[in-house]
């Protein structure tokens, strides 16, 4: 399923929609090249939970952990990630309960440790913004997928 954003706010109020759906436990893996807005997305998904400080990308931090009452929200970004063992090292495994989301960017730098993904979102530069191509993995993610109500 495709769906094309024009412009950073769009991107954001697209993630504010995907929030409204989202349900724990889900994996997110965000794949696109540098500036397609991943951590955009995010940001809009974080301020309708409810997160009101800021939203930094995790490039140098590879995580950021946003308690959200109810819901704990993971976003990872592999970019600058050396091997995948080194997700032991964050306590990845210790993070995924029940109650945990996970958004990661650059999921293939962490395969054979990452947890599977739900939903899987490709960002793609288009001439008047962006496209995102959303694939679902699993029941989760076709459930979700059908209560954002995107047009084909």
């Amino acid at each position: 399923m495709k769906t094309e954003i024009l412009g950073e706010v769009a991107q954001d109020a697209f993630g504010r929609r995907l929030a409204g759906c989202l349900k724990a436990p889900c994996v997110v893996y965000l794949d696109g090249d540098l500036g397609t807005g991943k951590t955009t997305l995010v940001r809009g998904v974080l301020r309708e939970l409810g997160h009101h400080g800021s939203v930094r990308s995790p490039t140098y931090t590879l995580l950021e952990p946003y308690d959200l009452g109810t819901l704990r929200l993971f976003h990872l970004d592999l970019y600058r990630l050396g091997d995948p063992e080194e997700l032991e090292y964050l306590g990845l495994r210790d993070l995924l309960d029940a109650d945990s989301v996970l958004f990661v960017e650059w999921p293939r730098r962490g395969i054979g440790v990452l947890p599977p993904a739900d939903l899987e979102i490709r960002f793609a530069y288009s001439e008047s913004g962006r496209v995102l191509e959303l694939t679902p993995r699993t029941s989760t993610a076709v459930a979700l997928l059908a209560a954002l109500s995107l047009p084909n």
